[in-house]
C-alpha cells in the first residue's frame, strides 16, 4: 500500500486538480494522470523521492515547465510520481572569470539570459519558449533554438551535471574545465535522454561574452524553394549568421491574423537573418548576404534599431500560439535535413499539402536545416485527423531519404515513439536498451520514453 505521508519534509500532492495540471505538456499526446506530484527543494529531496519510488516500485517522471512538444514529461503509467522542479530554480553561481554558470534545473532559460546580460555575458541556446522553458528541460531534450546554426545546442554548453541515479546515489559528471578526456563522457548520456536514466539536480554551463553588435535582416522571397536555396549558399560564402529563420506563406499569414506586426504577407517565404560580432565585420557580411539573396530573387530590409528587431522576433515567437486560431489542433513535427536538402523538403511539404487539402504550416531554424512542420488537422474531424497522421510517416520517409532526422530538438517522448525504428536500426537500439538496463534495471526513470 502506497503511503505518501512517509516522504517527510517534501511538498507532495495527490489532489485531482494537481494531477490534471501536471498530466500534460505542449504535445498532442493525450494527458495521463500520475499517482502524485512532488516539488523537491534540493538534491536531498530528490534522493528521498527516488529511494521511496524504488522501494515502492513506483516510477519517476521529471518535469520542467511542460513546454515539450513530444510528450516526454507525460506520465503514461498510473504508478508515476511527477517530479516538478519549480522550487529548484536558483542561479547558484556566475563565474565570469572562467565563463561558467551553475544553475538548478528549474531555472527558466529567459531569466538566465537576462541575468547574464547584466554581466555582459551570453548563453546561446534560445528555444522559442525561452521565457517559460527550464534549463533542466532543455538538458533533457538537448534543446536548440534560432542561434544553433552558429553557436550549437544545449549539449555544446553543458560542462558538468549533478544527477541522482535510480538507486538514489548522487553522481557528478564532467567538471568545471572546458577540456576533459578522462574516461567516458558520461554526462553526454544524460543530455537528450529525457530523464530516462537519472534525475539532473545541478547544471554547470559554459557561457560567452555578449556580441558587440547585431544586424537583423528580413528577406522576402516569391519562390519558396529559392528561400531554401539561399541557406546553403550563405554558409558556403563563409558567413555564419547567428540565426537564419524561415517562415512560409501560411506561417506569415497566420501571424498577421493573430498578432499584426507589419511583416509582408504577399510573399511565398521570409528569411529572418541575424549576423553578430564586430560592427565593421558584420556590415561586410550583411552586404554579402543581401547580394546572395538578391541573386535568388530575394528582397532585403534591415531592422533600424533594437525595437524593430524585437518586433520581428515577437512575430517569429508568436507562431505556435497563432496556429491554434487556424485550427483547434495541430500535429507538430521538427524534422531536420542537410542544408542543401531544404529546398527539396519544402517542395515535398507544399506538394503533400496540396494533394491532401490539409494545410501544412512550415517555419523554423533553416540555418541548421531544422524545419517545424505543423499539420493542421482537427481531432474532431476523424477523416482529416487520420489523413494528417498518415502524412507524418510520408514526411519522415522523405526526411530520412534526404539524410535527415525525424527530430531536431523536440526529442522522442511518447509522440514520436511509433516512428523511432524508422531511424534507429536494430543493433543501435539494442545498445540503447543495454545502457538503460545497466543504469535503470527496474525501469524506474520515465518509462516508455525513447525506448518502448
Amino acid at each position: 500500500m502506497v503511503n505518501l505521508s512517509q516522504i517527510s519534509g517534501i511538498e507532495i500532492s495527490s489532489e485531482h486538480e494537481d494531477l490534471i495540471c501536471y498530466g500534460f505538456d505542449s504535445s498532442i499526446v493525450d494527458e495521463g494522470l500520475p499517482l502524485a506530484v512532488a516539488w523537491p527543494k534540493d538534491t536531498g529531496d530528490v534522493v528521498k523521492l527516488v529511494k521511496y519510488a524504488a522501494d515502492q516500485n513506483l516510477k519517476i517522471v521529471p518535469r520542467g515547465a511542460g513546454t515539450g512538444m513530444a510528450g516526454a514529461a507525460i506520465p503514461n503509467r498510473a504508478d508515476s510520481i511527477i517530479m516538478s522542479f519549480e522550487k529548484m530554480r536558483k542561479i547558484l553561481e556566475i563565474d565570469a572569470d572562467n565563463m561558467t554558470v551553475l544553475v538548478e534545473p528549474g531555472t527558466v532559460n529567459g531569466r538566465l539570459q537576462r541575468e547574464l546580460e547584466h554581466h555582459g555575458l551570453f548563453y546561446p541556446p534560445d528555444p522559442a519558449s525561452l521565457n517559460i522553458c527550464t534549463i533542466g528541460g532543455n538538458v533533457a531534450t538537448n534543446a536548440g533554438g534560432p542561434s544553433a546554426v552558429k553557436y550549437g545546442v544545449t549539449r555544446d554548453y553543458v560542462l558538468e551535471l549533478e544527477a541522482v541515479l535510480p538507486d538514489g546515489s548522487v553522481v557528478s559528471l564532467g567538471g568545471r574545465t572546458f577540456k576533459r578526456v578522462v574516461g567516458y563522457d558520461l554526462k553526454q548520456l544524460l543530455i537528450g535522454a529525457e530523464g530516462t536514466l537519472a534525475v539532473v539536480t545541478k547544471i554547470r554551463l559554459r557561457i560567452l561574452p555578449r556580441p558587440e553588435d547585431i544586424v537583423t535582416l528580413l528577406v522576402k522571397f516569391n519562390d519558396i524553394e529559392a528561400a531554401g536555396s539561399a541557406v546553403p549558399r550563405i554558409i558556403a560564402s563563409r558567413v555564419i549568421p547567428r540565426t537564419i529563420e524561415f517562415l512560409d506563406r501560411s506561417a506569415i499569414q497566420v501571424i498577421e491574423q493573430y498578432k499584426p506586426t507589419g511583416i509582408p504577407t504577399d510573399v511565398e517565404a521570409l528569411l529572418l537573418i541575424e549576423i553578430d560580432g564586430h560592427p565593421a565585420a558584420i556590415q561586410k557580411e550583411a552586404d554579402k548576404v543581401v547580394s546572395i539573396c538578391r541573386d535568388l530573387g530575394g528582397e532585403s530590409s534591415v531592422a533600424a534599431d533594437s525595437i524593430a528587431r524585437e518586433k520581428l522576433w515577437e512575430a517569429r515567437r508568436s507562431i505556435s500560439p497563432a496556429l491554434y486560431h487556424l485550427k483547434p489542433n495541430k500535429i507538430n513535427e521538427d524534422i531536420v535535413v542537410p542544408r542543401d536538402k531544404i529546398s527539396f523538403i519544402l517542395g515535398k511539404l507544399r506538394q503533400y499539402s496540396e494533394e491532401s487539402s490539409i494545410k501544412i504550416v512550415s517555419f523554423g531554424h533553416a540555418g541548421d536545416g531544422n524545419i517545424h512542420v505543423n499539420i493542421m488537422a482537427d481531432k474532431n474531424n476523424a477523416d482529416e485527423y487520420s489523413k494528417g497522421h498518415a502524412l507524418v510517416k510520408k514526411i519522415f520517409e522523405n526526411t530520412l531519404a534526404a539524410g535527415g532526422s525525424i527530430s531536431g530538438e523536440h526529442g522522442i517522448g511518447l509522440a514520436k515513439l511509433p516512428y523511432i525504428n524508422m531511424e534507429i536500426k536494430e543493433r543501435e537500439m539494442r545498445l540503447m536498451q543495454d545502457i538503460k538496463q545497466l543504469i535503470d534495471p527496474n525501469n524506474l526513470m520515465n518509462p516508455g520514453k525513447i525506448l518502448d
